[in-house]
C-alpha cells in the first residue's frame, strides 16, 4: 500500500487548470461572504444561486447583477463586492504575486508560467516587472478617478459618503465590471444615466474604461513611448483598432438614437455627442449606461451585442474575442482578397499560429453564444434579441443588461453563471484546463483538397 502510494502521481496542475481552479475558489469564497445576512440590508441569508451570481459578475468584472447593489447590500456586502471586482480585474495571480512581492518572496519558474498564461503574455522575460507595473498603473489611475469622482458627488452628498462612492465606482468602472451604488437613492434611475448631462462624469468614466481596456502592456508602452519613440506592434494594433470601434460605434449609436424619444432625442447636441461616446466605449466592456438600455432600438441594441462580441484588448480587464484577433482576421480577411499569402499589420508578418488561434478563438466564442442563446431561448421568456443580449453581454463580461436577466430561472441564471466563468477565462484556455497536455503528432498526414466557396 506504502509502495503503491509513493508510485501514485501526484496531480500537478497546469497553468489554466491553475487559472480554473483559482478563480472558483474565489468566486465560491466570495459567494458564501455574500450570501451572509451581514451582506444584505434586510439581515437575512441571501439566497445561494443569487449569491453565486453576483459572486460570479464581480470576479468575471462583468457587472450583471440580480440584486440593487446600492439598496439591497450592506457596506459589508458592498465592500466585499468592490474587493471581488479588484481581485478579478487584475487576477487573482496578480493579487498573489503582490503579496510575494511584499513580503520579499521569489517567485518561482511555474508561478512565473502561471502569471504567463494569466496576463496573456508569449514569454516568460520580464514578467515579474509586468505584474508591478500592472499594481502601480492600476492604483494610481484608480486613485485618479476616485478622486474625481469625489470632487463631483461632494457637491450633491456627504464628504465620507463621496469619498466612498469614488473609491467603489472608480474601481468597478476602471476593472469593467459596472456595478454602481445610485439604487440607494429611490428617486433615481440605473447606471449612470443621473449624469447623462454631466461632462465631467462621462469623460472620467470613458477614461477609465479605455485605460482598463486597452490593457497594462499598452499603458505601460504609452508611458515609456517619450523615452523610446516607439510603439510595439501589439500596441499598434491594440489602440488602432480601438480607435476605430469606439469612432464607428459612436457615430452608428448617435445616427439610429438621434430621433429616438425613449432615450436621446431630448438631449442637446453635446449631450448626444456624449452620450453616443460613453455607450460605445462601455459597450465594449465596462457595462456602465447614461441612457436606458432596455429602450434602445434594436439596430442599436444589435450594433451593441457586436461591439461586445469584440470585446477590449487582451491583458486588459476586459472580456470579448479582443480588438486584437478581430485585427488579425481582418488582416487575413484582405490579404485572402488580394491574393497574398501573408498576413501583414503595420508592415509585419504574422505567424500561422497566431492566425490560427484567433480563427480558432472566434468560431468557439460565436458557437457558443449562439447555441446558449437557443437554449435560454427556450427555457426563460423574453424576445430573441434581448436574450441575445444578456448572453454575449455575460460571454463578453460587459454587464450591460436589457434588464430581462433578473428574471431568469434558476436554470437561466446558472447557465449565465457558467457563460461568465467561461468569458472570464477564455474559452481555448478552458478547452487546455478541461484536457490533458497535447501529445506531439510522430508524424504528418498526406495533404488533401476540397473545395471552398
Amino acid at each position: 500500500m506504502l509502495n503503491y502510494a509513493k508510485n501514485k502521481k501526484s496531480f500537478h496542475p497546469t497553468p489554466p487548470q491553475f487559472l480554473a481552479i483559482g478563480f472558483v475558489v474565489i468566486i465560491l469564497i466570495g459567494s458564501f461572504l455574500l450570501a451572509s445576512p451581514a451582506a444584505n440590508t434586510n439581515g437575512h441569508h441571501l439566497s445561494y444561486p443569487n449569491a453565486l451570481f453576483m459572486s460570479t459578475s464581480a470576479v468575471c468584472v462583468t457587472g450583471l447583477s440580480v440584486l440593487n447593489v446600492g439598496a439591497d447590500m450592506t457596506m459589508f456586502g458592498q465592500i466585499t463586492l468592490m474587493l471581488l471586482i479588484q481581485i478579478g480585474g487584475l487576477g487573482f495571480t496578480t493579487m498573489a504575486s503582490l503579496i510575494a512581492i511584499v513580503f520579499r518572496r521569489r517567485i518561482s519558474f511555474r508561478e512565473r508560467l502561471i502569471l504567463q498564461e494569466a496576463l496573456n503574455q508569449s514569454t516568460l522575460e520580464g514578467i515579474v516587472p509586468l505584474i508591478k507595473k500592472v499594481i502601480l498603473y492600476s492604483l494610481v489611475i484608480e486613485s485618479f478617478g476616485a478622486l474625481l469622482f469625489t470632487a463631483r458627488f461632494m457637491t450633491e452628498m456627504p464628504p465620507l459618503q463621496a469619498i466612498y462612492f469614488g473609491i467603489f465606482h472608480s474601481v468597478s468602472i476602471f476593472n469593467n465590471a459596472g456595478f454602481d451604488l445610485f439604487g440607494m437613492f429611490p428617486d433615481r434611475a440605473a447606471s449612470l444615466m443621473h449624469y447623462v448631462r454631466d461632462p465631467l462624469i462621462n469623460i472620467v468614466s470613458m477614461l477609465l474604461i479605455i485605460f482598463g481596456g486597452l490593457g497594462f502592456i499598452v499603458i505601460s508602452d504609452l508611458i515609456t513611448y517619450r523615452q523610446n519613440k516607439r510603439l510595439t506592434l501589439h500596441s499598434k494594433v491594440v489602440l488602432t483598432t480601438s480607435g476605430i470601434l469606439i469612432v464607428l460605434g459612436a457615430v452608428i449609436i448617435f445616427i439610429f438614437e438621434y430621433t429616438n424619444s425613449q432615450t436621446m432625442q431630448p438631449l442637446s447636441l453635446v449631450d448626444k455627442i456624449f452620450g453616443s461616446l460613453l455607450q460605445s466605449v462601455s459597450s465594449r466592456s465596462a457595462g456602465v449606461s447614461t441612457v436606458d438600455t432596455a429602450s434602445l432600438r434594436q439596430a442599436t441594441q444589435f450594433v451593441i451585442v457586436l461591439l461586445m462580441f469584440v470585446g477590449s484588448a487582451p491583458g486588459s480587464t476586459g472580456g470579448g474575442i479582443k480588438v486584437t484577433t478581430l485585427a488579425v482576421l481582418y488582416g487575413a480577411v484582405t490579404a485572402m482578397i488580394r491574393g497574398r499569402q501573408d498576413v501583414v499589420l503595420f508592415r509585419f508578418r504574422l505567424d500561422q499560429e497566431r492566425i490560427h488561434k484567433a480563427i480558432t478563438f472566434t468560431l468557439l466564442s460565436f458557437f457558443l453564444i449562439v447555441i446558449a442563446t437557443m437554449i435560454l431561448a427556450t427555457t426563460e421568456n423574453g424576445p430573441f434579441l434581448s436574450i441575445l443580449f444578456e448572453v454575449t453581454s455575460a460571454f463578453a463580461t460587459t454587464g450591460m443588461s436589457t434588464g430581462l436577466s433578473g428574471g431568469f430561472t434558476s436554470f437561466g441564471k446558472i447557465f449565465i453563471i457558467i457563460l461568465m466563468f467561461v468569458g472570464r477565462l477564455g474559452p481555448v484556455t478552458l478547452a487546455f484546463a478541461l484536457t490533458s497536455q497535447p501529445e506531439k503528432e510522430k508524424f504528418r498526414r498526406p495533404e488533401g483538397r476540397i473545395t471552398i466557396g
